[in-house]
Formats: structure tokens, C-alpha cells, sequence
């Protein structure tokens, strides 16, 4: 699912404005027949049309642009579970489908009463009570609008992950996991020299032995269980729901801000049954790395490919 492509949300007032301009604009036509009563009706009624028929389609478009949650992926579901506001999220997809049927409705009910109407100023006081109606849905359906506007805002940071083998670069913040994910996939992750240059879960593939391998680099965690900010919980969920191998990245020179026994510690403590693939970075910095405390050993770049390329199943290119 590609979350950017959801298109804007407009406001209660840009729909409104909308509807109401391009109402105006039909209802200026001058080629109309027929005598001064069936003008009349004929302009009112196409008012009323032109202004279901733009909040319908905008209504419309903006239900279909979100993803239905009984497609989604359990990974996804629990993405936005973590993130948003799940069932305000649904409620205001609902909200949407009620408002296109209350302004079927008015509008049905509405060119009925304008048809059957012979008088000049009961028509004219006719639509605008038609516009008043519809005002009315839209203002009861704007709290819901703007839910799904702040929805779209963080749906727009979802990674377009795919369903196969999944590498998982995992460890603290700014150990050096976009560096190892550019170096594997040829990616441009953003890298800087502060913690959580990571925002969101940046992916790459790369291809090992003519099939394609998804890597994700997820936000570094503290591990603090009971205390994970929302970007660490995201990376404990990619842990648990995506990873087929998990690569710690483990910072040897000390620049990240962790201590050596604090990561060897995070390692100990991932307590998964997963693959899981040591990779010690910024060796440059340093003159010599002490393997003391690792309790498996680490692997180059090279080495980590290779791993990856035996663990991979003949099959899981789908």
C-alpha cells in the first residue's frame, strides 16, 4: 500500500465553496427553453445537481484513497493502531458515507418539492434551504474531515512495505543502521550525527541470487519496555511482525552515545527466535575493536550479504 499517494483532505468550507461556486457558475446558462416557470426550475434544479454531485465525488474520492483496513496487513493494522486514532479513523470514514447519503437524500427530496413547486419565491426560498441543509451535513461531518487530514498526515510516513523475506537492520539510535541499509540497497537514507535521524521505517531491497530482498531500517530503540516513545514502539512492531533476519548494528567508537555494554546488553535482551546477525560499524573510527563481550561473531558487509543469501528461502520472491 503506497500511503503517499492519499490525495489532500479538504475542509468543511473548501468543499462548501467548491459546490456553491460552480453552482453559481451553471446556474448563470442562458440557452435554457421553455417559459418562465420551467426556466425557473429548470436553473434550481441544476443548482441542486451540480451541487450533490461535487460533494458526492469529493466525498467519494476521499473514502476510496484510504485503504480499506480488512485488506491491510496485520503489520499495517497495528501500525495504525500505534499511531492514530484507529477507531476515530473508521468512525470518520463512516462519517463520510453517512454525509453522501444525507446529501442524496436532501437532494432527492429537495428537486421533488422545486418540480412540483409554481411559484417564484417558494422555489427561490426552496434552494436555499437546500443550502442550508447541506451546510448542515458538512458542518456535522467537519471534526470527522479533520481527523482524517491529521490520518492522512501520518499515513503519508508509512513505509510501502512488501509481503516477502524481510531483513531488519535493528539497533540504538544512530549506531549507523542508514549507513549499513545504504551500503546493502544503494538507498539514500538519511544519515546525521544525532539520535533519531531515523523518523519513520526507511526500506531498500537488494537482490540475492535474482530475487528481490526488502530491508528495513527501523527507528532506533532505548528498549525501555514500559517507556517506549511511539517512534520505538514502530520498530519493536517491524521486529516482531516483518523481520525473517534481524542485523544489529552496533556502534564500536562510542560517537552514538552508547556504551559497548549497553548494545552487547540490548543484543542479549532482544529475545526473539529469529535469525539474528551481528554488525559492528564505524570501525574507521577506532584503532582496534575489542570483541570482548560479544557473544557471537561479528560479520563485514560482505559476510552479512552471504549470511542473508543462505537464510534465504528459493521461494520467497513472490
Amino acid at each position: 500500500m503506497n500511503f503517499q499517494k492519499i490525495p489532500p483532505i479538504g475542509s468543511e468550507k473548501d468543499l462548501l465553496d467548491l459546490a456553491f461556486r460552480k453552482a453559481r457558475e451553471r446556474g448563470q446558462l442562458r440557452d435554457l427553453s421553455g417559459n418562465w416557470l420551467q426556466i425557473i426550475r429548470t436553473k434550481e434544479t441544476l443548482k441542486l445537481d451540480v451541487i450533490k454531485d461535487s460533494l458526492v465525488t469529493k466525498l467519494d474520492a476521499m473514502m476510496q484513497a484510504f485503504p480499506v483496513t480488512k485488506d491491510l496487513s496485520s503489520f499495517y493494522i497495528e501500525l495504525m493502531k500505534l499511531t492514530l486514532d484507529y477507531e476515530a479513523y473508521k468512525k470518520s470514514l463512516g462519517a463520510l458515507y453517512w454525509a453522501m447519503g444525507k446529501i442524496r437524500f436532501f437532494h432527492s427530496d429537495y428537486i421533488r418539492k422545486i418540480i412540483k413547486c409554481a411559484d417564484r419565491g417558494v422555489i427561490s426560498g426552496l434552494s436555499k434551504e437546500f443550502y442550508g441543509r447541506i451546510s448542515s451535513v458538512l458542518r456535522q461531518i467537519s471534526p470527522n474531515l479533520d481527523c482524517l487530514a491529521e490520518c492522512r498526515r501520518v499515513m503519508r510516513t508509512y513505509p510501502d512495505v512488501k509481503e516477502m523475506f524481510t531483513v531488519c537492520l535493528y539497533g540504538f539510535p544512530n549506531v549507523g543502521k542508514s549507513t549499513l541499509l545504504n551500503k546493502l540497497t544503494g538507498s539514500r537514507a538519511e544519515v546525521a550525527a544525532y539520535a533519531f535521524t531515523t523518523k519513520s521505517i526507511n526500506s531498500g531491497f537488494m537482490m540475492v541470487d535474482l530475487q528481490k530482498i526488502q530491508v528495513l531500517d527501523v527507528p532506533g530503540t532505548l528498549a525501555r519496555a514500559d517507556k517506549m516513545n511511539l517512534i520505538e514502539l514502530q520498530a519493536e512492531l517491524v521486529v516482531r511482525e516483518l523481520a525473517d533476519v534481524i542485523v544489529f548494528v552496533a556502534d564500536v567508537s562510542g560517537t552514538s552515545g552508547h556504551l559497548l555494554p549497553e548494545q552487547q546488553a540490548l543484543l542479549r535482551h532482544l529475545g526473539i527466535r529469529k535469525p539474528v546477525l551481528l554488525y559492528l560499524s564505524k570501525t574507521d573510527l577506532v584503532e582496534s575493536v575489542d570483541l570482548a563481550g560479544w557473544k557471537q561473531k561479528p560479520l563485514s558487509l560482505e559476510e552479512i550479504k552471504a549470511a542473508v543469501r543462505e537464510l534465504v528461502p528459493r521461494d520467497s520472491n513472490l
